[in-house]
């Protein structure tokens, strides 16, 4: 059974920093475009970041371009997000998702499994 298990979220100030974990557990990685997604409170899931099987082609959403950075490492099946120049608008509860393809995508029907998610909270 596959499960995803995201770490690093937390409580940050307004310009601050903070780099999320993603450890997926029962099955490799090495061949799925992987991604990270978000959903404030009472508001939709959104994507944020997405990268591609071989981690040279990422996407990401206007919102956080030119702040956060997604990256992976193959031999730990694990994907990471850092986030630099926090803003309040950045909390959300932050999602990793394994792709069903190998190419990044910003739809979350081109992801098949998720994790529970971790909280990031910005205060200004």
């Amino acid at each position: 059974q596959v499960h995803l298990v995201e770490s690093g979220g937390g409580l940050v100030q307004a310009g601050g920093s903070l780099r999320l974990s993603c450890g997926v557990y029962g099955r490799t990685i090495s061949t799925k475009a992987l991604g990270w997604f978000r959903q404030a409170p009472g508001k939709e899931r959104e994507f944020v970041a997405a990268i591609d099987w071989t981690g040279t082609t990422t996407l990401y959403a206007d919102s956080v371009k030119g702040r956060f950075a997604i990256s992976r490492e193959n031999d730990n099946n694990a994907v990471y997000v850092q986030m630099n120049e926090l803003k309040p608008e950045d909390t959300s509860t932050y999602y990793c998702a394994v792709a069903n393809g190998a190419f990044a995508s910003v739809w979350q029907y081109d992801y098949d499994y998720w994790g529970q998610g971790t909280r990031v909270s910005v205060s200004s």
